[in-house]
């Protein structure tokens, strides 16, 4: 079983226009609607790869709703947990003249303590778990030790706890305990304590947060380049392979979702990597905020095989 938790959804609206022009009516495009935040992307992406994952996430109002029935729609198990405030909306905008998109990221809702409590206790009496998956940001006004009291959960419902957030949720997820974090090179540097982290300083500083927390994997995303594994006992780099790039929404989602998705297959951890930069850069290949084929990552899967770079 496989759970995933956001606490910030959102409704994603992507739209075209001609060009982004200021004090002018533009001509847009209708919106393409669909259900978003990490760990619903997450729970989308794993479902259309051909596995079966839960979405938990907090929703309030018409929007949340909204979410709730798109995810209905596309096959994904999800539970909303009850909020009195209405869910946030975001907007991707591509201009076609400049082939440029933007993004327009909404703060969400206030959740009460109550509501973040009693969410929290229905995922704990969900049942038993092979993987909970956190990913995304907090709703304004949870503390940021939200995603360590998740980690307890995931310890006592005896899952896997992977985590894909940023900035002080981060830093005390890690405290808890995890299975496999994601930062990326800005995130691994705040970890470390560090003011910044370039490729060269990966591995050590990586092997370093293992070593003295209770982290147990981690994969560092590169963005377009790929990604590196770093365990207690090697490193793994994965070099993407160049592709016309559409949007990146939902890259880092849909990465996390393939490495799930090849656990479950019973693959070793670096080749759940590969999976899942194959899934990332797949998901590339779409634009606004859908998310990775199955096609196009087998295809990619199949030609990563010549872009490991293994270090013991």
């Amino acid at each position: 079983m496989i759970i995933t938790v956001t606490f910030n959804p959102a409704l994603d609206k992507s739209i075209s226009i001609q060009a982004l022009v200021p004090e002018r009516k533009m001509r847009c495009s209708a919106a393409v609607p669909e259900p978003g935040g990490g760990g619903i992307n997450v729970a989308r992406a794993l479902t259309s790869l051909g596995a079966k994952a839960t979405a938990f996430f907090w929703g309030g109002g018409c929007v949340g709703k909204e979410i709730d029935r798109l995810l209905a729609n596309e096959g994904v198990a999800a539970v909303m947990l009850p909020a009195k405030a209405e869910s946030r909306e975001n907007i991707t905008v591509y201009d076609s003249t400049a082939a440029c998109q933007y993004r327009f990221v909404m703060p969400g809702p206030d959740i009460s303590a109550e509501e973040l409590d009693n969410g929290l206790k229905k995922i704990k009496n969900s049942g038993p778990a092979d993987y909970l998956v956190a990913s995304g940001s907090l709703s304004p006004g949870m503390p940021g030790d939200t995603f360590a009291r998740l980690g307890i959960i995931a310890a006592e419902m005896g899952a896997k706890y992977i985590v894909d957030t940023s900035g002080d949720a981060l830093l005390q997820a890690v405290k808890v305990g995890t299975y496999l974090i994601k930062p990326s090179l800005n995130e691994l540097a705040l970890l470390a304590g560090r003011k910044a982290c370039d490729i060269n300083d990966v591995v050590p500083v990586a092997r370093s947060i293992i070593q003295g927390g209770r982290c147990e994997n981690v994969v560092v995303s590169l963005g377009a380049a790929g990604a590196i594994l770093i365990t207690r006992e090697a490193s793994v780099t994965i070099s993407a392979p160049a592709v016309p790039v559409k949007s990146t929404v939902g890259a880092g989602d849909s990465m996390v979702a393939g490495i799930v998705f090849a656990l479950l297959r019973g693959q070793d951890l670096a080749d759940a990597t590969r999976f899942g930069v194959a899934c990332g850069t797949a998901a590339t290949l779409n634009p606004g905020t859908a998310l990775c084929k199955l096609s196009d990552v087998q295809r990619i899967y199949k030609d990563l095989s010549e872009n490991i770079k293994a270090e013991m």
